[in-house]
């Protein structure tokens, strides 16, 4: 048999690119986004999360102020200046006092959770990854010495890690569904800053399966910014129309400032989350860091 007549090994299946990236690989980059995740988890000893959720479109008052500012003096670039006009600078610079709040909540909740004595970390701070109100949300952990998680998603726009995500712990998904997996998985409490469609997606989402008791654990739901919220959506009226109970309200609480939604995150995890010696030294450490500023 001379060498044009033997056949050549076949590439492993696990190895065969084309097959994977195919229609019929699907199943399988599926498992991926839930099996590669919860490998690097464990290995970076994350117990738990606190999921931050907000715009993408939201910055910070310093770089608010210089786009105003650039924008008063004629100084922005023909690209800057299709984007942005009086009106809407106004509302950036308005808008990013929710870009700092994020920022001191997730400084003081990560400054507290890493005092919390445990083998593995627990409550850290996590988002989507990207810009805006989970920039804020990273940068604030990671000023305060903690780890923080990014579960950024490929999207043609807007959706860029930020430099604030532990590095071990930056994640990309395709699938919106794993995405969303992880985001609930691990989570004893949800964070949610005024956003757009998939701010609201989130939100109800979590709502519905608290709502229905699809949950297995008690999650807390905190709502952020009564100002933009109840402009909104008029809970009430659901009540009044019976689409919802009057006792589903007491599936979140809306608060107003980092110090208001620290102490509801604070007492309600160690109240369904943490031991009873732990608590003990969770509550005792609280007045030393809700003094400390970033």
């Amino acid at each position: 048999m001379n060498e044009e007549d033997q056949c050549k090994r076949a590439a492993l299946a696990y190895q065969n690119e084309p097959f994977l990236r195919s229609p019929d690989g699907r199943i399988l980059r599926m498992l991926s986004e839930y099996a590669e995740p919860l490998s690097r988890f464990r290995r970076e000893q994350i117990q738990d999360t606190v999921v931050f959720f907000g715009s993408a479109r939201f910055h910070s008052r310093s770089l608010a102020e210089m786009d105003l500012a650039k924008l008063n003096a004629g100084r922005l670039n023909p690209e800057e200046s299709r984007d942005l006009d009086q009106k809407r600078a106004t509302a950036a610079l308005d808008m990013a006092r929710y870009y700092e709040d994020a920022r001191r909540l997730a400084f003081l909740l990560s400054k507290w959770s890493k005092q919390i004595p445990a083998r593995r970390h627990r409550f850290v701070v996590t988002t989507g990854g990207g810009p805006g109100i989970m920039e804020a949300a990273n940068l604030g952990a990671k000023e305060a010495g903690g780890k923080t998680i990014g579960l950024n998603i490929q999207l043609p726009f807007e959706q860029n890690p930020n430099p604030y995500i532990t590095p071990s712990l930056n994640f990309e998904f395709h699938y919106f569904f794993m995405r969303k997996f992880w985001f609930a998985y691990l989570a004893k409490a949800l964070v949610i800053f005024p956003g757009g469609f998939g701010t609201l997606d989130e939100l109800f989402e979590i709502l519905t399966l608290a709502q229905t008791q699809k949950l297995a654990k008690k999650i807390l739901v905190v709502i952020y910014g009564s100002e933009y919220w109840n402009r909104l959506i008029n809970f009430q009226a659901m009540v009044d129309a019976g689409t919802i109970s009057q006792a589903d309200l007491d599936l979140f609480k809306m608060v107003d400032s980092p110090e208001e939604g620290f102490e509801f995150l604070r007492d309600g995890l160690i109240q369904y989350h943490l031991g009873p010696d732990k608590s003990k030294r969770a509550g005792e450490i609280v007045p030393e860091i809700a003094k400390t500023n970033p």
